[in-house]
């Protein structure tokens, strides 16, 4: 299967500094807080938090989810996924909340998220941040800050490789 080299390293740590930027200048001050879904999300919050807490004069809090038992599939699953935690150590209640996945495509991933985080509180605003957004939505869901959009096919499928939780792999945003 060929494979197409969408975002190098470099390429990412260009997109990760124009999303901090891009977040810096929605969210100038105020609460706000930074979750990252399991597994690449939480890798890009960690990133894009860090670029940030650089720009910015006020600490924003961070946190992870856990979708898997929130997917409106496991029924059809066949096996039970592997579960981390989540961990949201701070109030979520008003606060204006910045959600992280690596690729956004069909929405079911962001909508079981959203259904955790609602188990936390009531934020004021729920936003969402993706390094890529491939399009062929199922749900009305939409990404507010976006480092790639790259149109594809259901027969596509585009793989983030993190150093982070892809040790053995070249960092990077492949189209297979």
């Amino acid at each position: 299967m060929p494979t197409t080299c969408l975002l190098t390293e470099a390429d990412i740590a260009n997109k990760i500094r124009r999303l901090a930027s891009e977040i810096v200048e929605a969210h100038p001050s105020g609460p706000l807080g930074f979750v990252g879904i399991h597994t690449r999300g939480v890798v890009l919050a960690e990133r894009v938090h860090q670029a940030v807490t650089d720009l910015r004069n006020e600490p924003v809090a961070y946190g992870t989810v856990d979708i898997s038992l929130y997917r409106d599939d496991l029924d059809n699953l066949g096996t039970i996924p592997a579960i981390k935690s989540s961990d949201i150590a701070f109030p979520i209640d008003g606060r204006n909340i910045i959600l992280f996945d690596d690729v956004l495509f069909t929405g079911r991933t962001v909508r079981a998220a959203i259904d955790c985080l609602m188990d936390y509180g009531r934020p004021s605003r729920i936003q969402l941040a993706v390094l890529v957004d491939r399009g062929l939505r199922e749900l009305p869901i939409a990404a507010d800050f976006v480092g790639l959009t790259h149109p594809t096919t259901r027969e596509d499928h585009i793989r983030v490789s993190f150093t982070d939780t892809d040790a053995d792999s070249e960092e990077g945003v492949f189209l297979l």
